[in-house]
């Protein structure tokens, strides 16, 4: 009689290790014939066969391979991948300035505005202006900011408070100077490419070659984030 559960309780634990063993070997099988029936993926790579040996061969993307340059200090390599960072992300709105620009200038003279149509003119792209970027804009930090007036700069030619004087008049260029100042940025800020904006210059290159998203990947491992910019910008 006291055998009996210990019996019992043996005889249990036989059961169960039968029945995960057969699924252990059902769950095996079945892994061999999935692997069985997958079509193979991709394509098959070319075969030469010379002297008795045989070569496989085919052509590979191109990658693209960025050195570190001779920064002296961490400090710095950390302000040139917070550069990269901020520059994917306000580069495709002053690209897209330089754009505009061009855009409204050949409207201007095409159509030989007088002052009151050129006024009417501007007041519209003003308000499409605001319809499509002004969320993202709200959305920017101050360095990015900063950075993006630089840039804008460099895309038309001339620093954001020289647009505004230009298209619109002096008092809104003077009241806009004097919002961005109280954010700590300079709607006067001039682009130098070959002193402290060396680094941006490079990423702008690096950008018009394509290989920004190379780079982007090889510092975060990740994506450049898609900026949607509408393509009338660019014509």
């Amino acid at each position: 009689m006291i055998c009996a559960p210990v019996v019992a309780s043996a005889q249990g634990h036989v059961r169960k290790a039968m029945e995960r063993a057969r699924e252990k070997e059902q769950a095996m099988t079945a892994q061999r014939a999935a692997r069985e029936n997958v079509p193979p993926q991709g394509e098959w790579m070319r075969v030469k066969v010379e002297n008795g040996d045989t070569m496989f061969f085919d052509k590979i993307q191109p990658i693209w391979v960025f050195s570190r340059k001779a920064r002296t200090s961490e400090k710095e390599w950390r302000k040139y991948y917070k550069l990269v960072y901020r520059f994917a992300r306000v580069y495709p709105y002053a690209e897209a300035s330089g754009g505009l620009r061009r855009i409204v200038d050949s409207t201007i003279a095409a159509n030989n505005y007088n002052k009151f149509q050129r006024e009417q003119y501007i007041n519209k792209v003003q308000k499409e202006l605001f319809k499509d970027f002004e969320g993202a804009l709200r959305h920017m930090t101050i360095t990015q900011g900063a950075l993006l007036l630089k840039l804008v700069d460099r895309e038309t030619g001339m620093p954001p408070y020289t647009v505004i004087k230009e298209y619109k008049n002096g008092a809104a260029a003077g009241f806009w100077q004097a919002v961005a100042k109280l954010f700590e940025n300079d709607l006067k800020s001039q682009y130098d490419p070959e002193g402290e904006d060396r680094d941006t210059e490079e990423l702008v290159q690096i950008w018009k070659a394509g290989a920004f998203r190379n780079l982007y990947w090889s510092v975060f491992w990740e994506d450049p984030p898609e900026i949607e910019v509408p393509e009338k910008y660019f014509r």
